[in-house]
């Protein structure tokens, strides 16, 4: 995991500061690390939905498309991970 995964899963981090280091692992194509934020249930729901949009800057199609296949994830960001496949 990239030192930038690990600052957005940290509990004392700024809201400001998981955006913007959401944003850094979007620049830079980590679209494994993306995944795993919006499948992780520890971390609130707007920033589950700020990586899986950021999913879509990547082109990760088929990280999205496993996405709508993956029942342990909230059913609203499935669909919402198939809107966007």
């Amino acid at each position: 995991m990239s030192m930038t995964f690990q600052t957005v899963v940290k509990k004392n981090v700024s809201r400001t500061q998981r955006y913007d280091e959401i944003d850094a692992l979007v620049r830079a194509g980590e679209t494994t690390n993306l995944g795993v934020l919006v499948r992780m249930s520890g971390l609130r729901g707007e920033f589950r939905r700020y990586a899986l949009n950021g999913l879509v800057d990547c082109n990760a199609t088929t990280v999205l498309e496993e996405l709508v296949e993956d029942t342990t994830i909230d059913p609203s960001l499935r669909r919402r991970a198939e809107a966007l496949a």
